[in-house]
């Protein structure tokens, strides 16, 4: 049997990040964040001062560093930026470079390079649609845009940021705007995918719900 890829896509704040480290722990597989490749990608382009909009300019400089995840580690060219790519700046800069054809065309050559060495659990907007649309197993997760703001904005205070929840929820609408209306990989409901929504749901709850689905459909 070769590699299992499960993907699990949705806005942010629909708590992708949490199940998905939790079913990669369960069932022994590589747990693939998505969301910090493009973080650390902006926090890359933002430290080398060049244009954001500049596609060409982006993609150089990513093509020129090396990106990695260990665990729940990132990595750029070797330094360890785990706790740098999680402001609000670096998250809505991801967002936008996203939309950018070359930069995507970088970053997904290294996802499905991870893909290649071990079973994994990938999160983000485009896993089920675009980057591996063959997976075994895709979850489409969602929430109202204002528990999103809300869980968003209690990560950032126990992260010791200054935030103010109405700034996290007008960030929150704007990038579900940009992440739908791009016209490059836009956020959608994959094909075959199963829409959870976790608006009223626990983090075990959704956990729980999303690992009896994926062991009945790997054991069929």
């Amino acid at each position: 049997m070769g590699n299992r890829i499960i993907t699990i896509d949705g806005p942010a704040g629909t708590g992708k990040s949490t199940v998905a480290k939790g079913i990669a722990e369960r069932l022994g597989f590589i747990y693939l964040d998505t969301g910090a490749l493009y973080r650390a990608a902006a926090l890359k382009i933002s430290s080398s001062q060049i244009n954001p909009d500049n596609e060409e300019d982006c993609a150089r400089v990513i093509s020129t560093s090396t990106i990695s995840i260990c665990g729940d580690r990132t990595f750029i060219d070797g330094k360890d930026v785990s706790e740098e790519i999680r402001s609000s700046y670096i998250s809505d800069l991801a967002s936008r470079i996203a939309t950018l054809q070359s930069v995507r065309k970088e970053l997904i050559s290294i996802q499905r390079s991870i893909a290649l060495l071990s079973s994994i659990v990938a999160e983000g907007r485009d896993m089920g649609s675009v980057v591996f649309p063959d997976a075994d197993v895709k979850f489409f997760l969602d929430a109202i845009d204002r528990e999103r703001a809300r869980r968003r904005y209690l990560e950032l205070l126990d992260k010791g940021y200054n935030a103010e929840f109405k700034k996290v929820l007008t960030e929150i609408r704007r990038r579900d705007s940009r992440d739908k209306t791009r016209k490059i990989s836009p956020l959608v409901i994959p094909k075959d995918a199963i829409v959870v929504d976790t608006t009223h749901l626990t983090r075990e709850q959704v956990l729980s719900k999303l690992l009896e689905i994926i062991r009945l459909r790997l054991s069929d």
